[in-house]
C-alpha cells in the first residue's frame, strides 16, 4: 500500500525544483533536445496545436522559462514533467532545452507527469479517468487513498472514474474535446451501449448543449435499449424445414421462440389445411 505522507512531501520537492526560474538555477542544467524523449506513459495523449503554435512563438522570443523535469535512462533523458514545453521547443527548433535532472523510480513517474497536468488543468476529462485508474492499479490504491493522495474529493474521483464506464467509442470523442464531461455525466444516464453511442453522435451532429442532451437522455434508454442478440438457427432446423416444404409443397418454417421449438405451415384457407391434415396423415400411416 502507498505511504501518502512521505508521497506528498516527495512530490512537491521534486516540482519546487522542477519550477525553478530565473535567478535559482543551481539544478538546471540544459541538454541537447535530441537527447530527451517524452514518456510513452504520458497521461495527456493530445496536444491542441493552436495552443502549441503561440507557445512555440512565445519561446523563440523568451526562451523557456520554467525547465523540465527529466530523468536519464539508458542513452537518454526521458521527460517526467514539461512535454508540452518540450513540443513547442521542437516546433522552435530549439537544439538545447533547460531541465532538471533527477533520479526518478518507475513508480514515481506517472504520479507526477498526472499531477502536473492536473495542476495545469492539461488533461482531458478522460484523460484524467484513465489516469486515476493506472494509478490505482499500479500501487493498489483505494479511491479514498488517491483523493488523499491528489487532494481531491473522493466523490470527484469517483464521479470521474465513471467516465470509464462509457464506450470506448464516446471516449475517444471526450479525448478529441468534442463532447464534455456533462455531456458525458448526461450520455451515462443511458441504459446500453448502443444507445449511449447515438446520443454522443446526435450531441456532435446537432451541437447539443449538456441541457437538451440531458432532456433527451431518457428517450434514447427507451428506444436504443440492448436486445438480446437472436441466435442463429440451427442446420437441422433449416434441413427439416426443407424435407417438410417438399413434402407438403407449403411454406414451413423450423425454429426456437422464447425457448420453445415450433414447426410452422403455412396454408391459404380450410380446404388446403384439410389436404395437409389428410397428408401427414398419410405420412403417420406409412
Amino acid at each position: 500500500m502507498a505511504k501518502k505522507s512521505g508521497l506528498g512531501k516527495g512530490l512537491n520537492s521534486l516540482f519546487n525544483e522542477a519550477d525553478a526560474e530565473v535567478g535559482n538555477k543551481r539544478d538546471v542544467t540544459t541538454l541537447p533536445i535530441k537527447k530527451i524523449k517524452p514518456n510513452k506513459n504520458q497521461p495527456r495523449k493530445n496536444f491542441d496545436s493552436s495552443e502549441l503554435a503561440e507557445l512555440s512563438d512565445s519561446i523563440k522570443l523568451n526562451g523557456i522559462l520554467q525547465p523540465l523535469l527529466v530523468r536519464e535512462k539508458n542513452n537518454y533523458y526521458e521527460i517526467v514533467a514539461g512535454e508540452r514545453r518540450y513540443q513547442a521547443a521542437k516546433l522552435a527548433k530549439l537544439e538545447e532545452i533547460p531541465v532538471v535532472i533527477k533520479a526518478i523510480s518507475d513508480e514515481e513517474v506517472f504520479k507526477l507527469a498526472l499531477i502536473e497536468n492536473l495542476q495545469r488543468s492539461d488533461l482531458t476529462p478522460i484523460e484524467e479517468a484513465r489516469g486515476y485508474k493506472q494509478l490505482i492499479k499500479q500501487d493498489n490504491l483505494t479511491q479514498d487513498e488517491l483523493s488523499k493522495i491528489l487532494s481531491k474529493s473522493r466523490s470527484a474521483i469517483a464521479n470521474t472514474l465513471r467516465l470509464l464506464d462509457l464506450p470506448e467509442e464516446v471516449q475517444n470523442l471526450m479525448a478529441e474535446g468534442r463532447i464534455s464531461a456533462g455531456h458525458a455525466r448526461a450520455i451515462l444516464t443511458v441504459s446500453g451501449k448502443e444507445g449511449r453511442i447515438k446520443l454522443a453522435q446526435k450531441v456532435i451532429e446537432e451541437n447539443l448543449s449538456v441541457r437538451q442532451t440531458e432532456n433527451l437522455a431518457p428517450l434514447f434508454s427507451v428506444i436504443t435499449a440492448e436486445r438480446p442478440k437472436r441466435q442463429p438457427t440451427p442446420q437441422s432446423y433449416k434441413r427439416a424445414a426443407r424435407q417438410l416444404r417438399m413434402a407438403l409443397d407449403t411454406t414451413v418454417k423450423v425454429r426456437n421462440v422464447r425457448g420453445k421449438n415450433k414447426i410452422e405451415i403455412e396454408f391459404a384457407d380450410e380446404d388446403e389445411l384439410s389436404v395437409l391434415v389428410e397428408k401427414l396423415v398419410s405420412i403417420r400411416e406409412m
